[in-house]
């Protein structure tokens, strides 16, 4: 019994994967040896696949598994359409977008820090009249790339540790574009998602002084590039 239902669930995400094809390309069946795998590794509600020649595999986080089949039909064919290289809306795509707005709202929140928390109710208190959820508030790495993120996927904002002696008006730009991610969640249009719409720019340029606070945020990432290198001729120095 236990073989015959390992099999039926196998069959079952086979089957997943040439539905949301074929509901791509109704005049096509699916030319691709597929896979379909749930497992832990992957961050909460987070998917990834992988094409080599004619093998299609899909990964989803195992909170997926008991998620209706329609919006993971979606989910399977937006990954497919960025491997593709290609734009097709569909009812499923629509569906899986509209769930993904919604995870915020189902997400425990379990991450937090005092000084984001203090960024999160300035920040809420002035732009958001504090109609504003929090969401998980961490610390990421001193990357000077990645800002600050905001992920719907585990409702959680992020932001880079090059900003943890920032002044609180630095700190609180950036929490407020993702914030506003958060707000504004996302267009979806052709195949495509836009997450810096027309209104939420026009919203981030309520920010006082906003090119002054991008000037120094600049600043700050320039100093620390001039530190990490003091750090490494030193190092290199203190080993010959």
């Amino acid at each position: 019994m236990v073989i015959n239902d390992l099999f039926l669930s196998l069959s079952m995400n086979t089957d997943l994967i040439a539905e949301a094809y074929q509901r791509l390309f109704p005049e096509k069946e699916c030319p691709y040896i597929t896979n379909l795998e749930y497992n832990r590794r992957l961050s909460d509600f987070n998917a990834n696949i992988k094409l080599v020649y004619n093998s299609l595999s899909i990964h989803l986080n195992l909170q997926w598994k008991d998620i209706d089949n329609e919006i993971k039909i979606g989910l399977i064919q937006s990954l497919m359409l960025k491997v593709l290289k290609k734009r097709i809306n569909t009812t499923n795509i629509n569906l899986y977008n509209n769930f993904v707005k919604n995870i915020p709202i189902l997400t425990p929140k379990t991450k937090s820090d005092p000084v984001l928390e203090e960024s999160f109710h300035r920040t809420n208190h002035k732009f958001f009249q504090q109609t504003m959820e929090m969401p998980n508030l961490t610390w990421g790495t001193a990357s000077k790339r990645k800002l600050a993120s905001y992920n719907f996927h585990d409702d959680t904002v992020t932001i880079s540790t090059l900003f943890q002696e920032a002044r609180s008006e630095v700190l609180d730009y950036l929490m407020y574009h993702e914030l506003l991610h958060k707000y504004h969640k996302f267009g979806h249009k052709n195949g495509r998602s836009s997450f810096h719409t027309r209104k939420f720019r026009d919203d981030e340029n309520l920010y006082e002084n906003k090119s002054k606070i991008e000037q120094e945020i600049n600043w700050i990432i320039r100093e620390s590039s001039k530190k990490k290198a003091k750090t490494s001729l030193f190092d290199f120095l203190r080993l010959k």
